[in-house]
């Protein structure tokens, strides 16, 4: 296994996990933890890679009620979570994989 990638979270993504509660922060923090292995089917976490306002991301779904949709920057170590949000609204935006 090779070296673990660095988490980096946007302004808005830490802004909306100050205003959550204890509990729900703690759990998106450890889910978070999981992008240290950033690539889908290693690690854990359900991760996968799609098309996202016309360009190629990532996704994790931390439990059945949050989306982080986050980037790999391959050459620097680095995964940057772009944004999170409710999983319905993530739904309506990336729409439906088929």
């Amino acid at each position: 296994m090779g070296e673990a990638y660095e988490v980096l979270v946007s302004r808005e993504v830490r802004d909306l996990l100050d205003g959550l509660d204890e509990k729900s922060a703690r759990i998106v923090h450890e889910n978070l933890a999981k992008l240290e292995e950033p690539h889908p089917g290693r690690g854990s976490g359900d991760k996968e890679r799609i098309t996202w306002r016309g360009r190629a991301v990532y996704r994790l779904h931390v439990g059945r009620t949050w989306t982080a949709f986050y980037d790999v920057e391959e050459n620097d170590g680095v995964v940057k979570v772009l944004r999170l949000m409710p999983i319905d609204d993530a739904h309506r935006e990336y729409g439906s994989l088929d």
